[in-house]
């Protein structure tokens, strides 16, 4: 009997192979299943035919303030059909030959929906290398041409490449992309870290997106080598001009980790699931979390500036303008370190006042390039920072980057686009001024805040009206250990109860300030604060006992003059914690906050041994 693999042209028999393996494989395959290649074209061409495409669109969001500022588009083939899953739907095209058909047409029905319900932001388009890669094909242009009759600015639409070959062409990607970039379209590498050439594609293309792919975000909260991997990813973007979006948010834990790490954008069920008419605001539970984060933010407005305080407000000028406009600029204006190169609103580059005087001191130099585009003489990797950014960060970056940023300075972005500029003078100046403050205000013996800054984060908390709970950290029969083993001693348990507050609470979002001597106060954010300080106790306990003698250990305390010359017998030394839930609604002021939670530590200390007591009427 001759086998059904047999029936098959070459070209056929090659594609039959593509999908159900080697000879050895096909000897299992039924004439049925080899009729499939059949079945599938013809449902495919009726597809194509009806143009049987459904769009959804799912919203991208700004990490930063909780905005949708884009949506990607999706597609997915008729419900009652087998190719209704877009990953059958392309796999079925590649199978006939006809996947830069359907993937035009796929993006054709994408830009007509979101230009019929007029969303608002970017759109995220997906193309793949390989239609990229067609610069001889009639529908080259189709995109712009799509774009133009449907109302919608090209500046708005971001080519995002799906990652699914090993290798490409990269001169001709490269050319395909200035292409695209010509006719106003930005670029986007979707699933980064899916495979190795995304890398090389990255620093080949230099997108202004990356998307991360999900797997590094799923679980990055718990995940201490997927958040390195984070950081190394965004620190990269942010040298290469890159804007990070993390696909795959699933929780807010997740979204708090993304956030903290800086980056800018993300997409997720979080946030809101791919809908044929998506919400124009994002889900319940994803705008909790950010009423809730800038707690954080207000906090670090009082006692860690952010990038904002270094901005200038430099006009900058074009790609296309001449070194020699550049040149008089810089002549007009003595004190003008460098000039941001911007093209509709996204930074480009930077060209430094030194560099360029240096270049064009030369014989000659200026008459030859004078004229020419200033891109040329441009640094095409400067630093771009987002103005939310904290100083310390930035300050980090510095250190551990390129001398030229200090010398050039930077460009300070908001989402990716051009706000400003920075020096590296004004940035040395204000961690000048902060590290004075901050030693002028903290506790000597243990470098934590003092009492202004205390006071200030607690403005900052009742400002934002987000409630949180108040925890006053206070030592017991800690003086009668002071006169049984010397005040160095003592200092020591004063240091070990400063580590155990640092260690367990969480700096992204409590604060731990000491007021002064074995007085601690504790805003908690932590929605688990209360097993935080039962931890805290735990540890303090079992930390502290090598400071006391084998003796007074074994006996529980030890013998020591009351304040009226009795002699009598003092337990030892423990740590007692009293919790008030602050709501902001009820409280005003620094000293109310304050006050309630000093009465809740007297109720505490009535507590024997390491206790805490939590103020709950009111709550």
């Amino acid at each position: 009997m001759t086998h059904p693999a047999a029936l098959l042209m070459p070209a056929n028999r090659a594609r039959f192979e593509m999908r159900y393996g080697n000879t050895a494989d096909i000897q299992s395959v039924s004439l049925k299943e080899a009729q499939v290649d059949t079945e599938t074209d013809f449902r495919l061409r009726e597809i194509i035919g009806k143009r049987a495409l459904t769009p959804l669109f799912q919203p991208i969001v700004d990490l930063a303030h909780g905005k949708i500022t884009g949506y990607e588009g999706l597609i997915r083939g008729p419900s009652n059909s087998p190719l209704h899953s877009p990953v059958q739907l392309f796999r079925a095209a590649a199978l006939c030959h006809r996947s830069i058909e359907v993937e035009h047409l796929c993006r054709r029905i994408t830009l007509e929906g979101f230009s019929l319900m007029n969303l608002a932001g970017d759109l995220f388009l997906n193309v793949s290398p390989e239609c990229l890669l067609q610069p001889n094909d009639a529908r080259y242009g189709e995109t712009l041409c799509a774009v133009h009759q449907l109302g919608i600015d090209p500046q708005r639409v971001v080519i995002e490449l799906t990652e699914h070959q090993p290798a490409y062409d990269y001169d001709q990607m490269r050319a395909a992309v200035r292409h695209y970039r010509s006719l106003g379209f930005r670029i986007a590498i979707d699933d980064l870290g899916e495979g190795f050439s995304s890398l090389r594609l990255w620093s080949e293309l230099r997108p202004e997106f990356v998307k991360i792919d999900m797997h590094f975000i799923q679980g990055c909260n718990t995940d201490p080598v997927k958040k390195q991997f984070l950081r190394s990813i965004q620190e990269i973007a942010r040298n290469s001009g890159s804007q990070v979006i993390a696909e795959g948010v699933e929780t807010a834990a997740e979204l708090d980790c993304v956030q903290d790490i800086g980056i800018a954008r993300g997409q997720g069920y979080f946030f809101a699931r791919p809908a044929a008419s998506p919400s124009s605001s994002i889900s319940v539970e994803a705008a909790s979390a950010f009423i809730r984060r800038p707690v954080n933010a207000a906090r670090n407005r009082h006692n860690t500036p952010s990038v904002s305080v270094l901005l200038r407000a430099v006009t900058p000028i074009p790609p296309s303008a001449s070194i020699e406009d550049a040149y008089a600029i810089f002549e007009r204006d003595p004190d003008l370190p460098s000039l941001p190169v911007v093209d509709h609103g996204v930074p480009r580059g930077i060209i430094g006042r030194y560099a360029l005087i240096d270049r064009l001191a030369r014989p000659f130099r200026r008459e030859l390039f004078g004229r020419k585009p200033c891109h040329l003489f441009m640094n095409q990797k400067p630093l771009l920072v987002e103005v939310n950014s904290s100083l310390q960060e930035l300050g980090r970056i510095i250190a551990e980057g390129d001398q030229y940023h200090l010398t050039d300075g930077f460009i300070i972005v908001e989402n990716g686009l051009y706000r400003g500029i920075g020096t590296g003078q004004d940035l040395m100046r204000e961690i000048t001024r902060m590290q004075m403050r901050a030693a002028q205000h903290a506790n000597a013996l243990t470098g934590l805040p003092g009492n202004e800054p205390i006071n200030d984060a607690i403005h900052s908390h009742l400002e934002i009206g987000h409630p949180f709970w108040a925890a006053y950290c206070d030592l017991d029969h800690f003086k009668p250990f002071n006169d049984v083993y010397g005040f160095a001693r003592g200092d020591d348990v004063i240091r070990l109860l400063a580590r155990a507050l640092r260690e367990h609470t969480d700096p992204a979002v409590d604060f731990v300030g000491h007021i002064g001597g074995d007085d601690f106060l504790v805003l908690f954010s932590s929605p688990d604060w209360e097993l935080r300080c039962q931890r805290i106790l735990n540890w303090f306990g079992a930390a502290i006992g090598p400071l006391f003698s084998a003796e007074d250990l074994a006996s529980g305390g030890y013998m020591t003059d009351d304040r009226h010359g009795a002699h009598v017998f003092t337990p030892l030394v423990s740590l007692s914690i009293g919790g008030v839930h602050v709501d902001p609604q009820h409280f005003s002021t620094h000293h109310q906050v304050s006050s309630a939670a000093a009465v809740a530590k007297k109720e505490a200390k009535k507590i024997a041994g390491n206790s805490l007591f939590v103020e709950r009427r009111g709550s």
